[in-house]
């Protein structure tokens, strides 16, 4: 079934639809309570803050695409910036964005399929969740979807963050979401400024916690029945107590395993396996 999904773009299309249909039954009619309210004002305590650069230079795309996705994170970030998260609430990157359309302002970017890079209206909205998961991944709220990327495409040009540390959407079934389990209220702050997406979370409370991310077991593999080449690590959430220092938890984030769409680099040891 899944094969002839695949091969027929009109079958395909239409499963397309069905998942859209039933998620947004779910945004409706589920238990969820989503975040939807703005705050005028900040509140007072930043948890965490990070900025990503928005022209990259990325293999052989066309930076018409970069520049176009520009737009396109302008206009998402509009839908979210100063969203409160309340204790109980979900937020869900789909349910505050929309449908980007070219009815709405949004452009041709580039999106990935299946390790392909191709082009469509809204392409680029990827840097986007990265940020967020990365800025989530550095306070107590609970990760609740998130999907990483199969492949990995592009070779690191400037890359800041650890491999597989970045989320992967398409609207509106393939979403990033995360719950507030605490007993306080976050803020989420996301904007274009300069030659940066930024975004920060703020909390209505200090909070007594540090959080931080550690990558383990970095390599890159070699299967030579398929001569294919993998990339893969392992990445924890760490948890410090402010007033001491002490480590108080660390938990199991993701295991990747991805494979490259590009040589690894001649300066890298490369494992062979079976």
């Amino acid at each position: 079934m899944l094969t002839a999904i695949k091969r027929n773009p009109g079958v395909r299309a239409v499963a397309i639809e069905c998942h859209r249909l039933r998620r947004t039954l779910r945004w409706h009619f589920g238990k969820e309570k989503f975040s939807m309210t703005k705050a005028s004002t900040d509140l007072m305590y930043k948890v965490f803050d990070h900025k990503s650069l928005l022209l990259r230079r990325l293999g052989n795309a066309d930076m018409r695409l970069q520049y176009n996705k520009v737009t396109n994170l302008r206009l998402a970030a509009a839908t979210m910036n100063d969203v409160l998260i309340r204790p109980g609430e979900t937020f869900s990157l789909w349910k505050l964005v929309g449908r980007p359309t070219a009815k709405r302002g949004f452009l041709s970017g580039m999106l990935l399929s299946n390790g392909e890079v191709i082009e469509g209206v809204g392409g680029g909205l990827c840097q986007i969740a990265n940020l967020l998961y990365w800025t989530v991944l550095h306070s107590p709220l609970t990760v609740t979807e998130r999907y990483r990327h199969s492949y990995d495409v592009f070779p690191d040009s400037g890359r800041v963050l650890p491999f597989g540390s970045g989320a992967t959407i398409f609207y509106n079934y393939v979403d990033l979401q995360f719950r507030n389990d605490t007993s306080i209220t976050f803020q989420l702050k996301v904007w274009v400024e300069g030659d940066f997406l930024r975004g920060e979370l703020r909390a209505s409370q200090e909070q007594t916690e540090s959080y931080s991310v550690t990558e383990r077991d970095h390599r890159f593999l070699y299967k030579k029945a398929t001569n294919t080449y993998y990339r893969e690590n392992v990445l924890f959430q760490r948890v410090t107590d402010k007033r001491t220092g002490n480590l108080i938890a660390e938990k199991l984030i993701c295991a990747n395993h991805s494979e490259l769409k590009y040589l690894p680099p001649t300066d890298v040891d490369v494992v062979g396996v079976e």
